[in-house]
């Protein structure tokens, strides 16, 4: 099975999918599946686009709209996780995952699916101390601060995942697992990124959750994107595992923001998602542990009462599997709740407004299969507002029927990042979403564009299998391990070769005597800077 793999898209998924079809024609092989690492940015239409924890100057609603009405279809199966901007209030409407467009498919705060045998987990979000040990308590319309508590990571979601006990094959995640630089090549890193320097110093670089899941876990593989650059490393686990780890960068041109990997797979045929039987249980067993309270809240832990190790048993996973009538093909259920965006409609942007929180049919039919509480719903419940659902009512694929639709000037994608511009932006137009209708409340449970093809170089594609990803060459300091890639990538016994170079070297002329004069480089002037230049806007 081939999979791309992507770091932060952006929402420029127009040019991630070009990217991939122009691959496909060139090598003469299908990518049966597409991983994005967060930043995907769903956003369906300008009320979305509220919801995005961005300057309000900086918004943009980019290409996702497109493939959720229906003007055109993902080309290759797609999942990906949330990052740190993204349309939170659609993503929130499906905790546990689905569809937000046909052929694309969200994990969820935390979820593992199958395809083709291969177990595929993910964590949306990044880590903020003051908000991990608090419940889901977020809802739209956001204010200021709960339009980026909204994606903070909770402790809920990495207790789940670490009741996994078979491997997941694949971990994905946005922030990086903290202490990762200590075993690749850092200081290769900080020629690039010298202003990493303070927080790898001070063990500040990265996620202290995602640090526990990969030495708890021990994937063979881990993906993460956020901070725009490519960084291979190999952690050496006891008992002779390890863990194969890739940060990729953000969609732009000549950036390195995608690989292609090849797997071995037990199961033929097309690319299809499954549920995770062992996920589904831990979901159904965890289900009291939901929290909705915007205070400190804490897991079951040895020395109390109540049960704290929920890996399932046979009995537990087989009961979940009836629930399921041993069916656990992932149902194509997508719908449109919201309008789409409509660039020829005439909306001021500056009238637009948040949408409330609405219920999604996917999540309901999901939670009514296995037993579990939607925290949307909880949260919205007990604070005294009405359960929401659309009565926008779905036309169908919307054609696109401006001739001259808005698009970015190309001129402006900068090569290098620099200072954003503070101009104001244009302004945009969509005809108003329709409003909300009142649900009757639910039972509650008694029991507990540029051409990007040149951003694969040749490089990276000359070995004889060129679809593999190829890894650059981390250095641990202190390790005996010198370098590492990957060649056929199989899971239960991955091949080491081929390394290529983690982030652009400089080149030959670059690395003359650093006492020479230097020309003045020149300042492209980056659009979205202030969007990008922080992890985070807190």
């Amino acid at each position: 099975m081939k999979i791309a793999v992507e770091g932060c898209a952006h929402g420029e998924l127009e040019k991630i999918y070009d990217l991939v079809e122009s691959i496909q024609q060139r090598e003469g092989y299908q990518i049966d599946l597409l991983i994005c690492c967060g930043d995907f940015q769903s956003t369906r239409n300008l009320e979305d686009l509220q919801c995005m924890a961005v300057p309000k100057k900086h918004l943009d609603i980019c290409t996702f709209y497109k493939y959720y009405s229906g003007e055109k279809v993902a080309p290759v199966l797609t999942i990906f996780i949330g990052g740190n901007h993204e349309a939170s209030n659609y993503l929130q409407e499906l905790p546990y995952g689905g569809w937000v467009a046909p052929n694309i498919y969200y994990l969820g705060y935390a979820g593992v699916v199958n395809v083709k045998g291969v177990r595929i987990g993910g964590i949306s979000g990044i880590y903020k101390g003051h908000d991990y040990l608090k419940g889901r308590f977020e809802f739209s319309p956001f204010n200021e601060s709960t339009k980026r508590s909204v994606y903070h990571i909770r402790q809920l979601d990495v207790f789940r995942l670490k009741q996994l006990s078979p491997k997941v094959d694949i971990l994905l995640s946005h922030d990086w697992p903290r202490g990762i630089t200590d075993f690749g090549n850092k200081n290769q890193l900080l020629r690039f990124k010298p202003h990493f320097r303070e927080d790898i110093e001070d063990n500040k670089l990265g996620s202290p959750p995602c640090e526990d899941l990969l030495m708890t876990l021990r994937p063979p593989y881990w993906f993460a994107a956020h901070l725009h650059c490519k960084f291979s490393a190999l952690v050496q686990h006891d008992e002779g595992e390890s863990t194969k780890f890739l940060a990729l960068d953000k969609c732009l041109p000549k950036r390195r923001f995608l690989q292609v990997l090849a797997i071995e797979t037990a199961e033929e045929g097309k690319a299809e998602l499954k549920y995770d039987l062992e996920w589904l249980t831990i979901l159904s067993l965890t289900n009291h542990l939901i929290s909705i309270k915007g205070i400190n809240g804490y897991m079951p832990g040895e020395g109390g009462s109540e049960r704290f190790n929920f890996t399932p048993t046979e009995e537990e996973k087989n009961a979940i599997l009836e629930r399921f009538q041993n069916d656990l093909r992932i149902p194509q259920n997508f719908s449109r709740i919201a309008e789409p965006y409509n660039p020829s409609a005439g909306t001021d942007f500056d009238l637009v407004e948040q949408p409330k929180a609405f219920i999604n049919p996917q999540t309901t039919e999901f939670c009514n299969k296995l037993n579990l509480d939607d925290p949307l719903q909880l949260a919205m419940l007990m604070t005294g507002h009405s359960l929401n659902t659309s009565t926008y009512v779905d036309q169908g694929p919307t054609p696109n029927t401006s001739a001259t639709s808005p698009e970015r000037n190309e001129d402006e994608v900068p090569l290098e990042d620099s200072n954003s511009s503070d101009d104001e932006p244009t302004t945009h137009f969509l005809s108003r979403a329709p409003l909300a209708s009142v649900l009757p409340k639910p039972k509650w449970r008694q029991d507990s564009t540029s051409d990007l093809s040149s951003t694969l170089d040749d490089s990276s594609l000359s070995t004889s299998n060129r679809s593999l990803l190829s890894l650059p060459t981390p250095k641990k300091e202190g390790s005996a391990s010198e370098n590492f890639a990957i060649d056929e990538l199989n899971l239960s016994s991955p091949k080491v070769a081929c390394p290529a170079p983690a982030v652009d070297e400089p080149s030959q002329a670059e690395k003359k005597s650093e006492s020479e004069d230097k020309p003045p480089m020149k300042k492209f002037k980056r659009r979205n800077e202030a969007i990008y230049a922080k992890e985070d806007s807190e």
